[in-house]
């Protein structure tokens, strides 16, 4: 591939490389099998959805001395509580959190599509990945996904004071690599932290993957291209030739 003008790529990494979204709903699955096998009779639906939504909302100061993992048992507990009316322990909070996490990091995969395209752009591009979220899980993610070659570089967000769209993380990108933000280009799903910082950061464009085309919401930063998968990105880039 000819690069056109474009010397780099930078990507997100859940629900734009890898199907983080499928994974987690399998790793939900696992986890009601297993309080299914231990408590009669419980709404392990909603125990579930609990958990997702406090996961959600979830807002971790890695200073207060706790750990992630810490977090996310005490969200199993609460959900517990809060589902069945009583006290079940964190014994089994931890059993369920576990379950999800190692279910969740095993589903996680590139496929071999997403590999061979990643392989065939890195010919031609500098690649870098640049996710959000919580330094520890991210890179729990990116050692099971064993990727590091496919990039010139990985950047966690979760390691620096500030996160996507703050321009500050696209600027340390751009260091790292050694290009302007003009011979770049962001991909990703999050039109809010995606889109919106590439477009911050003065990006040549901005991709935003969108399984189902969907219609903007108001007020929001528009993408310079929108596409269904990351496998339809070849298109973007013969057009910005």
């Amino acid at each position: 591939m000819e690069r056109g003008g474009i010397s780099a790529i930078l990507f997100d990494l859940d629900n734009t490389l890898v199907d983080t979204a499928g994974a987690g709903q399998l790793a939900l699955h696992r986890v009601c099998e297993l309080l299914r096998s231990k408590l009669k009779d419980a709404n392990t639906s909603d125990i579930c959805k609990r958990f997702a939504r406090k996961l959600y909302e979830e807002q971790f100061d890695p200073s207060a001395g706790i750990t992630i993992d810490d977090v996310r048992i005490n969200h199993w507990h609460e959900a517990l509580q809060e589902a069945e009316g009583v006290d079940c322990g964190r014994a089994l909070a931890s059993d369920c959190y576990y379950t999800w996490k190692t279910t969740r990091l095993q589903a996680l995969a590139l496929t071999p599509e997403v590999f061979a395209l990643l392989q065939e752009l890195k010919r031609s591009y500098k690649l870098l990945l640049l996710t959000n979220g919580e330094a520890q899980t991210q890179r729990e993610k990116l050692e099971a996904l064993r990727c590091e070659g496919l990039f010139s570089a990985l950047v966690v967000a979760g390691d620096y004071s500030e996160q996507k769209p703050a321009v500050s993380i696209f600027t340390h990108c751009f260091e790292l690599l050694g290009v302007k933000p003009q011979d770049c280009i962001m991909v990703g799903d999050s039109l809010d932290t995606d889109i919106q910082g590439g477009f911050n950061a003065g990006v040549r464009a901005t991709v935003w993957i969108s399984k189902n085309a969907d219609a903007l919401p108001q007020n929001c930063v528009t993408p310079d291209y929108t596409i269904p998968s990351v496998l339809e990105l070849p298109g973007v880039l013969a057009k910005l030739k």
